[in-house]
């Protein structure tokens, strides 16, 4: 199956009231895969927006797993990359520690688990127990070497921010917009991050896919559900991998929901807490980092 819709919506709006001629303007693209819908109310709307849309595509540069020549693919392929985007590093650094906070459920490193996933799905196969050593011999944060010079992975390593990249750009695209002059806006891409409030007061209201609402002002919320992305036709394995045993996660949780400072923070956090085994132990996890908040946690 392999397929998880996401979409990268902005929609924002002045703090003040508009002239009349700031008619709301729409932009639409692609983003990791996704669509991209940017929404402004803003004499220089046109602009902005495709100021904001360089942007998404920058970022698309350095995180894609997809695009040709993106700053992981290169550090995938050679296994290093010299001086490394900063972006690149920022976030690999926040995902060092909510690998360490989580006593490693969350690793960037199980690439080459998700590729042998993924094509023993596309063949319609099992993965074999020698397959799954072998990829599992490639996993492991602590094999990675960052520095500002370099990034450096062991031999036959491979990296996926596929937990993480998400809501960094929606954290990139929240700053580059608030230094436009524009507030109370809201963006999606599949994690949410609202810059102030609504346009028309109070929170942003976020309806939860589990159930729920969820008032954002000033933050970020991230869900994750271990079945949200399948590898199978039956829709058994999903696509959280657990660095431990090598498989698709067979946890007790069927969405996770966190809120934080950052979308970055808490769409990490969201999935580290897929792998966790009980509610202590997820709230833990949220209370290692400042002003983090589980929103929502719904067992299978």
């Amino acid at each position: 199956m392999l397929n998880r819709r996401r979409f990268i919506a902005i929609s924002a709006a002045l703090m003040a009231p508009l002239p009349a001629a700031a008619a709301l303007h729409t932009e639409t693209g692609q983003a990791l895969g996704a669509k991209v819908t940017l929404r402004l109310a803003h004499p220089d709307a046109p602009a902005i927006a495709a100021r904001a849309m360089a942007e998404i595509a920058r970022l698309e540069d350095i995180f894609s797993l997809y695009r040709e020549g993106s700053a992981l693919m290169r550090l995938n392929a050679a296994g290093t990359l010299d001086t490394p985007p900063f972006e690149l590093l920022e976030c690999l650094s926040l995902a060092g520690a909510v690998h360490a906070a989580s006593d490693g459920r969350f690793d960037p490193t199980v690439q080459p688990l998700w590729a042998l996933h993924a094509a023993a799905a596309i063949a319609g196969q099992e993965v074999t127990p020698e397959a799954l050593a072998a990829a599992r011999a490639q996993v492991g944060w602590g094999r990675v070497t960052l520095d500002p010079a370099r990034i450096t992975l062991a031999p036959g390593m491979a990296l996926t921010l596929n937990g993480i990249a998400q809501g960094y750009i929606a954290d990139r695209v929240a700053a580059l917009l608030e230094a436009e002059g524009l507030g109370n806006l809201l963006i999606d891409t599949g994690e949410f991050r609202a810059l102030g409030s609504h346009p028309q007061g109070g929170a942003w209201p976020v309806r939860l896919a589990q159930g729920g609402t969820v008032a954002l002002r000033g933050r970020a919320l991230a869900t994750s559900a271990p079945l949200g992305t399948t590898f199978d036709q039956a829709g058994r394995m999903g696509h959280i991998l657990d660095p431990r045993s090598g498989r698709p996660v067979a946890g007790v949780w069927q969405a996770v929901s966190v809120s934080a400072p950052t979308a970055a923070l808490a769409d990490a956090l969201s999935t580290a807490i897929c792998l966790t085994g009980d509610e202590v132990e997820a709230r833990s996890l949220c209370a290692a980092f400042r002003d983090v908040r589980m929103e929502s946690l719904v067992e299978i």
